[in-house]
């Protein structure tokens, strides 16, 4: 599914259309996907009917887009692997796979739809209800209420959030004696990195994706950390990793992260920082690439800097 960088360019494009916005109708073309929705809380489309959106707010990989009014609800869009959220003035014709369509009327751009477009409906919206965060902080970025639907309340913080906590972060890396790349993909743990951002930021930190969690030195984990921020940044300046026409921003472009990717992909070629060949291995059902040589699986052992 798209990481922490491609939802937040998402984000980021939907908030000047329709913060302040009010939605005037729904039209749902594919039931599967609402599959995430209560029906038992009411009608997608009659909970959303003439309600007015806020800021989109995003936490890792998570979006949703706050409505005014009580009692606080949220749309919650989860983009699978192939959702896209578009902006399109009305009467356009969709190309793609159009399940979804929100009208919308902005006081400032006049009338808007919103396309939710998802070619394998591994994505889906629902209105949820917004709880409390666990921490009393901000819900993500884009809002200042310490607010989150119930479906992302159990998703940690990602490293780009001014509340992420890093010896937290640290200290639960300590208690994981399983490889330290099988720990960056668990989203309780820290959200918003997936298989692409995981290579290029073990890659970055010199770190073998098997390696136990919990040998990391103390330092080798804030390494990690500035490693991890660093790829993200650089990820979202770019506009995110699109390597087909599957992941693309509010206006239908592509990023163009895939041109900067030193492992993830690039199987056979050699090593930017060393010229060993990088090799691709089978990893939960998907692959991880790595340089043998830069990165080297470390037996373990105690370690005096801990």
């Amino acid at each position: 599914m798209p990481e922490l960088p491609e939802v937040e360019v998402v984000r980021a494009g939907l908030a000047p259309a329709v913060t302040g916005a009010t939605i005037l109708g729904v039209e749902v073309f594919e039931p599967r996907s609402l599959k995430r929705h209560d029906p038992l809380a009411g009608a997608f489309e009659t909970l959303l009917t003439g309600r007015v959106m806020q800021t989109p707010v995003r936490r890792g990989k998570f979006l949703w887009i706050p409505l005014v009014g009580t009692p606080r609800r949220a749309i919650v869009a989860h983009l699978g692997m192939s959702g896209q959220i578009l902006l399109r003035d009305p009467g356009t014709v969709e190309a793609g796979l159009l399940r979804i369509r929100l009208h919308i009327e902005h006081p400032s751009h006049g009338e808007l739809w919103v396309h939710f477009v998802d070619q394998r409906i591994f994505g889906s919206m629902a209105v949820d209800q917004l709880v409390p965060t666990a921490d009393g902080a901000h819900g993500g970025l884009g809002t200042d209420e310490p607010l989150i639907p119930t479906q992302v309340s159990h998703i940690a913080r990602d490293p780009l959030d001014p509340d992420f906590d890093d010896a937290a972060f640290a200290a639960a890396l300590s208690r994981k004696r399983t490889g330290v790349k099988r720990a960056l993909l668990d989203q309780t743990l820290i959200s918003g990195i997936g298989n692409i951002y995981a290579d290029e930021s073990l890659w970055a930190a010199r770190l073998h994706y098997d390696q136990p969690a919990d040998t990391l030195s103390r330092q080798k984990v804030r390494t990690l950390l500035a490693e991890i921020r660093h790829v993200l940044e650089k990820a979202l300046a770019e506009g995110g990793t699109s390597f087909d026409a599957q992941y693309v921003n509010v206006n239908g472009t592509s990023g163009y992260f895939a041109h900067s990717l030193n492992v993830y992909g690039q199987q056979g070629r050699p090593c930017p920082r060393c010229g060993t060949p990088i090799v691709r291995e089978q990893f939960m059902n998907r692959g991880s690439h790595f340089c043998p040589r830069c990165q080297r699986l470390r037996a373990r052992r105690e370690q005096s800097s801990r």
